[in-house]
């Protein structure tokens, strides 16, 4: 690849490598951790009432409208909360506005894949701490007064969760930085940790609407905490962006965040399906970790990852892989509609035996 003309800032930079979405042929996808049912219906009905002639004129580049709801929601003021395009967008924010270069920022070194790469980005110091060998996260390690942290809670791509208790003793033990708790899964089964934002005013809370509110593609994310961090996340967006919710987005985003019912059920389906699903695997012999999240984190002793991955997809489902050290072998599997995890087992079943 020709890199003349590139800036020496990204030469050499490795980006983030998103879930296969195929356009060849007709998959059940499990690979991207996305809900497998439709929005709201009074998310369709909201953007049907925008889709008008107003579409000609900037959206409120403050998202005023979806900030009220999602503050009225977690009990906070709105201006504790920020908006940005999806959560990716958001954490990127947050790491050029909260961290510093030559202050380390620590994360696990199984994680989501996107942290290592925003650091790069932006010339930030970091350490990638080894989670545990059963993938828990080593708390200790977490509080030495670092120039910030970042925890997936659940984490990515293992599922676990950590107890809110973990969390307050990191976010106290590192009063002189930031420390962002990446939430973007927490709706199926972790403890929040919004609950602690009045307390610690280095404490942020990233979250999104692509997983339990089924709104991956209207790419909404937000952040909560004190407003001294949210008016840092606000410089930097609008030195950057400042319109980066659309009219849609934000009608979307607005409804679905009022339609609590909806909410409550289609997370409580996920939640039910991921139990039945661990256990059926467990039956064939499958590692399955523990999960608070939308997708199952599973390996097998007599098979490799990558046969796994590959029988899968020739039986038309779709996994992801990851391509690194001591998680090579295992997959992770969205949790789909209980007729395209029945679909999924039955493939496994086949592969297992091999058939």
């Amino acid at each position: 690849m020709n890199q003349r003309y590139w800036s020496s800032r990204i030469q050499g930079l490795v980006p983030y490598t998103p879930g296969e979405q195929p356009k060849d042929r007709t998959f059940i996808k499990l690979n991207t951790n996305e809900n497998p049912y439709p929005p709201s219906p009074r998310v369709l009905e909201a953007i049907r009432r925008e889709a008008d002639q107003r579409l000609r004129l900037y959206p409120d580049p403050e998202s005023a409208a979806l900030r009220g709801a999602l503050a009225e929601h977690y009990g906070v003021e709105p201006e504790q909360v920020f908006c940005g395009n999806g959560s990716d967008e958001v954490l990127g924010l947050c790491f050029y506005a909260l961290f510093s270069p030559g202050r380390k920022v620590v994360f696990p070194d199984i994680t989501y894949s996107f942290y290592p790469v925003y650091t790069e980005l932006f010339g930030l110091d970091y350490e990638e701490i080894p989670l545990n060998e059963d993938f828990t996260l080593p708390v200790e390690r977490f509080l030495r007064g670092n120039g910030g942290a970042v925890i997936c809670n659940p984490n990515a791509p293992t599922g676990r969760a950590l107890p809110l208790s973990d969390i307050r003793r990191i976010v106290e033990d590192n009063p002189a930085a930031a420390v962002l708790v990446d939430e973007a899964y927490a709706d199926f089964g972790a403890q929040s940790a919004v609950e602690l934002i009045d307390q610690y005013p280095n404490l942020l809370v990233v979250r999104t609407m692509s997983k339990s509110r089924s709104l991956a593609g209207m790419r909404i994310g937000y952040a909560l905490g004190s407003q001294d961090l949210i008016d840092g996340v606000n410089c930097v967006k609008n030195s950057f962006n400042s319109y980066p919710l659309d009219r849609l987005a934000q009608a979307a985003g607005e409804a679905a965040v009022r339609d609590t019912a909806y909410f409550e059920e289609t997370r409580g389906k996920i939640m039910a399906t991921r139990t039945w699903v661990t256990h059926r695997l467990r039956e064939m012999g499958f590692q399955v970790h523990d999960s608070s999240s939308n997708f199952l984190f599973i390996a097998h002793p007599d098979h490799s990852g990558r046969v796994l991955q590959q029988g899968l997809r020739d039986r038309g489902v779709l996994v992801r892989r990851f391509e690194r050290p001591r998680i090579q072998d295992h997959l992770r599997v969205s949790i789909g509609t209980d007729e395209e995890m029945e679909a999924m087992c039955r493939a496994m079943e086949e592969i297992l035996k091999g058939q």
